[in-house]
């Protein structure tokens, strides 16, 4: 029995003291104080992340405006200049080339050949007056059983074309392609006159011969006055007529046979 309990006494013996327990004590209480300043210092140093929120926040709290509904302006001046600009834009007809006065003006020119024709008028690439009158023309002649309008056309861009290069040889500043088609279409209307009176009666007697004479006649003479006013050929309407008359009296010809 000595023997077990010398050796239950010696099992249990250490060398452990009060001092080392004080010991790590205070070692545990430094610990707990480094964490508790080092725990501080990031309370007073918040991340970077932070302040970029903050600064999110704040932009947003600084937009007064709705979702579709931006805020008002105080620079009127922006505005006032939009207005200006729109209120000075031409007319869409006048920016597509449409002038109903231009268009009325070209037409009684021709409707009345000794009125004197204006240059600065007649010298534009107006093709909505000769595309009526050409296609005015085709129905006339299909309401008299006779569809030409594949030849109303055809003859039309031929006689621009021919009329065009003698017109470029007998005058000095030249003419465009446009201003040809142009004044030869408008001059096209007294033969839309021709065809509609052949929708009621026929123009193959005196009477019919008669009256297309006079309308080549018409349409020759107005063509002339005008080419002569809008490229100062003065002393030359005559030798403009001429081929004018022979352009016209094809087109006399589907209108009477």
């Amino acid at each position: 029995m000595s023997n077990f309990e010398q050796f239950h006494f010696d099992f249990y013996q250490s060398n452990y003291t009060i001092d080392d327990q004080e010991e790590s004590y205070n070692s545990y209480d430094s610990n707990e104080n480094l964490s508790g300043s080092r725990k501080s210092q990031t309370g007073e140093q918040p991340p970077a992340g932070a302040f970029a929120q903050s600064e999110m926040l704040l932009s947003s709290q600084s937009y007064t405006g709705q979702i579709l509904q931006p805020t008002y302006s105080p620079d009127p001046l922006s505005h006032l200049s939009y207005t200006d600009e729109f209120d000075e834009e031409p007319p869409l007809l006048e920016e597509l080339g449409i002038n109903f006065e231009h268009i009325w003006q070209k037409t009684l020119t021709v409707l009345n050949p000794m009125k004197p024709a204006d240059g600065s008028i007649m010298n534009e690439t107006d093709l909505t007056g000769p595309m009526v009158f050409c296609l005015a023309l085709g129905a006339t002649l299909l309401l008299a059983g006779k569809v030409h309008f594949s030849y109303v056309y055809g003859m039309s861009a031929i006689g621009c074309l021919a009329m065009h290069a003698l017109l470029n040889l007998m005058s000095i500043p030249g003419v465009s392609h446009g201003c040809v088609a142009s004044v030869l279409g408008y001059c096209l209307l007294p033969m839309v006159i021709l065809s509609s009176a052949a929708v009621v009666f026929s123009l193959q007697g005196t009477l019919g011969t008669l009256l297309t004479l006079f309308i080549i006649g018409w349409c020759s003479w107005s063509a002339s006055k005008i080419f002569t006013s809008a490229l100062a050929m003065e002393g030359q309407q005559l030798l403009i007529a001429y081929p004018c008359a022979l352009l016209y009296g094809l087109f006399a010809l589907l209108t009477v046979f």
